[in-house]
C-alpha cells in the first residue's frame, strides 16, 4: 500500500490540467474546513467547491469495485469505513455551505471538469450579485 499515491494521481492530474486550461485557479490537496482532518483533491475556496477524485477500489465504486479475495476480514471493513468517512465529510461540508463534486477515477475528466466549472462559475456569479455570499460585509 505504500506505493499507492495519495495525491497527484493520473485522474487528478488530468482533471486539474483541464480546469487550469479553462482559466480556473484552485488549491490542491487542501482542507476546505480547518476543523476537518480530510483534504479535498481540488478546492475552490471563494466559490466554496470541493472536488474529490475517488479511486474505484478504495472507495467501493458500484461499477468497478471487485472485492478482495484474500484477507477479506481486513478489506471489507476498510472499504466500508472509507465509504462512511466519505458520507461524513460530505455532510460536514454541505452543513458548512460547500458544494461537493465526487468523481470516480474512471470518469471522463472533461465531463467532471464541466460539472466543476458550472458550480464554480455559478458560485462566482452569485457572489457578484450578493456580496454577503463571499463574506464581504
Amino acid at each position: 500500500m505504500l506505493a499507492n499515491k495519495r495525491r497527484d494521481t493520473a485522474p487528478e492530474l488530468a482533471l486539474r490540467s483541464i480546469l487550469h486550461a479553462r482559466g480556473l485557479r484552485y488549491r490542491v490537496d487542501f482542507r476546505p474546513l480547518r476543523v476537518m482532518r480530510n483534504k479535498a483533491d481540488v478546492v475552490f475556496t471563494r466559490a466554496r467547491v470541493a472536488v474529490f477524485v475517488d479511486g474505484c477500489f478504495w472507495h467501493g465504486c458500484p461499477e468497478h469495485y471487485m472485492p478482495s479475495k484474500t484477507n477479506v476480514d481486513y478489506w471489507k471493513p476498510k472499504i466500508e469505513a472509507n465509504q462512511e468517512r466519505d458520507r461524513h465529510v460530505d455532510a460536514m461540508l454541505q452543513d458548512a455551505g460547500w458544494s461537493i463534486v465526487r468523481a470516480w477515477e474512471h470518469e471522463d475528466p472533461s465531463a467532471v471538469a464541466d460539472r466543476v466549472e458550472a458550480l464554480v462559475r455559478g458560485a462566482n456569479r452569485r457572489a457578484e450579485v450578493d456580496p454577503d455570499q463571499r463574506g464581504l460585509r
